[in-house]
């Protein structure tokens, strides 16, 4: 199978190495200096430093080259963007009047502006495509990139895009689950970033496991009503990419998001963290996103809120915590 990759941060570059042990791999960015360099080296030194690429697997700076090879009969396109580029990535599919046949993504998230989901980002920028889907679960690029086990879900309506990402990716110490609740994979992959952060804060402030815990099971139930209220089913959110994903995100030492958390926990600012992550940490992205879905829907989200209010109104983690700890008893 021809396989190409539409990005190379850490999450599109493990993925690119796993692939490339069976299949012929293409791994696309737009920046040249980075390919010139995974070309030579065979690592990716900014992003996923330490983890040695397959010799097989084949680098590309240009676009087109990159989706010809996505679009061949037998072929799959793997989208390792971040959400803020998705749209963008699929107008330039549109633009080159090459749009692949079978597409999967990688990215977890809301489009700040829109509050799209992807699958809805794809759905206004490619109308009728319909072999599509995302592929999420609890994962860590670089424990992918050093071959470590991993279970993730694909999401489709078309029983075709699953077949062919179990296909590609189904090997190794790589097991693919697939399903047909997409907005349910997304809301999980989405909100479990924003609830990481605030397990960040919890851990940073030294609160305990007692806390830690309290807030992965009520955040569950955070991230539960608001996947079921915009379509998802109840069902998704105890598995991989609900559940799964936020104990390894709330808890796992690689966890941006959580990072970002725990560094807001010492007192740093949000710009100082962000501008020394090196990442995208897409919790810090959405949080705006998921908490006005939810006020718009009616529904409660306040370790949702309490994150939100430490990020974008200067409230400190010490009293966002006091809050949530004054809030009224109630049945759960």
């Amino acid at each position: 199978m021809k396989v190409a990759v539409l990005g190379a941060g850490a999450w599109g570059t493990a993925l690119a190495g796993h692939l490339a042990a069976r299949h012929d791999t293409m791994l696309w960015a737009r920046d040249r200096a980075l390919i010139d360099s995974l070309s030579q080296n065979h690592e990716n030194t900014r992003y996923l430093a330490g983890v040695r690429l397959p010799e097989s697997l084949a680098f590309e700076a240009d676009f087109g080259i990159a989706l010809k090879h996505a679009a061949a009969p037998d072929a799959l396109c793997v989208v390792a963007t971040p959400v803020a580029g998705l749209r963008a990535l699929c107008r330039a599919m549109r633009q080159a009047n090459v749009v692949p046949a079978h597409i999967v993504w990688l990215c977890k998230g809301f489009e700040a502006d829109t509050q799209c989901l992807p699958n809805e980002v794809v759905a206004a920028e490619l109308p009728g495509h319909a072999s599509n889907g995302t592929l999420s679960g609890p994962s860590f690029a670089r424990e992918v990139g050093q071959g470590l086990p991993v279970a993730l879900t694909v999401a489709s309506p078309s029983a075709d895009l699953c077949a062919r990402t179990v296909a590609a990716f189904h090997h190794g110490a790589m097991r693919i689950y697939t399903g047909d609740d997409v907005t349910g994979v997304e809301v999980g992959g989405a909100v479990k970033n924003v609830l990481a952060i605030a397990t960040g804060i919890s851990d940073g402030l030294g609160l305990g496991l007692n806390a830690r815990a309290a807030l992965i099971t009520r955040g569950l139930a955070e991230m539960s009503r608001l996947g079921v209220a915009l379509g998802g089913r109840a069902e998704t959110f105890t598995g991989l990419t609900g559940l799964g994903d936020l104990i390894l995100t709330a808890t796992g030492d690689l966890s941006r998001n959580r990072t970002v958390g725990m560094q807001l926990a010492s007192g740093r600012t949000l710009d100082e963290i962000l501008a020394a992550l090196g990442h995208v940490a897409e919790g810090v992205r959405c949080a705006r996103a998921v908490l006005s879905l939810a006020q718009s829907r009616g529904i409660e989200m306040p370790i949702t809120h309490a994150v939100c209010r430490v990020l974008f109104d200067n409230v400190a983690p010490r009293d966002a915590v006091q809050a949530l700890l004054n809030r009224d008893a109630k049945p759960e």
